[in-house]
């Protein structure tokens, strides 16, 4: 698509992911005019599996998206613990069996980001996300206009466009947060390497269950299936995530962290031989994979602020968190809908507006990247290692009822919900003026 015109960019968001999609959407429903850049010239539902949780469920079908998520994901049922002979530690209901109004799904990455994609162009218009263009830099403020340098990717030549806001949404590699916060340095990992893949199988463990087993003090496997298609068809696509971890305290990774990098099978395969976990075959899923992804758990340090002037972040570029409470993405949702509603609220002033987002936001994703640093969840299935490497017969012998207790505890501090406060509060939208 060609250069953007500046004619209509009230707010310019660097990024079409889903927290940068989330928040055009969001933007556009109250009637705040937006355009979207993004560096690839052709956008395709890439990558592998996540958590919807019933706080981003809420806002996206507030938008509109309700029915798309129901056909596209899967309504997680529940979550459950396992040791890695395959016995069940704890577990609990999720989404409306947890006592939400709105369920848990697991969905594929690309999957959303299309449904999210296809949303904005059908309201916004088709040119309302511009790819193959990058943001530079911002140049300078001109009254209430900040003038910000793009670059065509294909051409290689740079432009101008004038804004009232720009909104940093472009991921762990942020180049708005590289300009606002320069010389932070690589992300910060904690020695935990991951490989990821989908596949499909035979539905297992009641088709609905988000299934967790061994620690990743060691080895640890989540598995969940994330397509409702593949459910209507009587069949099961599996996501899996494999977690090993090695001998580096927490500090910045040498190189960097590619999410498509293309993992080997004879990497992961020998932390899970012999893992059966209730009817899976843990190592028959890893083998059957067609494309396996690797990359090392990262996050960074938060910020005591996140923007200046009329510049600010969002989703990974503000917060990037460990994928320890399924909640990475999800954030990123909440972060769209308390922008587009802070920027209403406070409507002219766009620089009001993104301070009293910063205000809502900044504080309660620090504390959320800080608790899944601590991994409370993962501190109890190593005890459980510990105390009975070879198995047990019943958990209470191995783990006491308190201790069980703080299983339910860890969830509650590393997903920042809460059932009785988001069943009740009042909607974020903004009604178009």
């Amino acid at each position: 698509m060609s250069a953007m015109n500046a004619a209509n960019a009230d707010v310019l968001v660097a990024g079409a992911g889903i927290g940068g999609l989330t928040a055009a959407l969001s933007l556009h429903a109250a009637g705040i005019g937006v355009r979207v850049i993004e560096p690839v010239q052709v956008l395709r539902p890439v990558g592998v599996g996540i958590n919807l949780l019933p706080h981003a469920v809420r806002e996206l079908t507030e938008l509109g998206l309700g029915e798309q998520l129901a056909a596209t994901g899967v309504a997680t049922a529940q979550m459950v613990h396992y040791d890695r002979h395959g016995n069940r530690i704890w577990g609990e209901p999720r989404g409306h069996a947890l006592g939400y109004h709105w369920p848990q799904y697991s969905i594929h990455r690309g999957a959303l980001q299309m449904i999210l994609l296809d949303a904005v162009r059908e309201r916004l218009g088709e040119r309302a996300v511009v790819t193959g263009t990058s943001f530079v830099r911002c140049a300078e403020t001109e009254g209430q206009l900040l003038r910000v340098i793009l670059r065509d990717m294909a051409r290689g030549r740079e432009h101008a466009v004038r804004v009232r806001a720009l909104i940093g949404a472009d991921g762990l590699y942020s180049t708005v947060r590289a300009r606002l916060h320069p010389g932070e340095g690589p992300p910060l990992w904690n020695g935990i390497r991951m490989w990821r893949g989908v596949a499909e199988w035979d539905p297992v463990l009641g088709g609905r269950t988000v299934a967790i087993a061994g620690s990743n003090a060691h080895a640890k496997l989540v598995v969940y299936p994330i397509s409702g298609e593949a459910e209507r068809r009587g069949r099961a696509l599996l996501n899996w995530v494999a977690e090993v971890r090695f001998p580096v305290e927490h500090g910045a990774i040498s190189g960097a962290a590619d999410w498509n990098r293309t993992g080997r099978l004879s990497d992961v395969l020998p932390y899970f031989a012999g893992w059966r976990i209730g009817d899976l075959d843990v190592p028959a899923l890893l083998a059957a994979t067609r494309r396996i992804l690797e990359y090392p758990m990262v996050d960074r340090e938060p910020l005591p602020r996140w923007g200046r002037g009329p510049v600010t972040l969002l989703g990974d570029a503000a917060h990037p968190m460990y994928p320890v409470g399924s909640n990475g993405g999800s954030q990123a949702v909440l972060d769209a809908r308390v922008l587009a509603r802070s920027l209403a609220v406070n409507d002219p002033d766009r620089v009001a507006g993104l301070r009293a987002y910063e205000e809502v936001r900044r504080e309660a994703t620090a504390a959320l990247v800080l608790a899944n640093r601590r991994m409370p969840a993962d501190r109890l299935l190593q005890v459980v290692a510990e105390r009975a490497p070879e198995g047990f017969d019943r958990v209470e012998d191995v783990l006491t009822p308190e201790e069980l207790a703080e299983l339910d505890a860890a969830y509650r501090w590393t997903t920042g919900t809460d059932v009785a406060e988001l069943n009740g509060r009042g909607s974020w939208g903004v009604c178009r003026p």
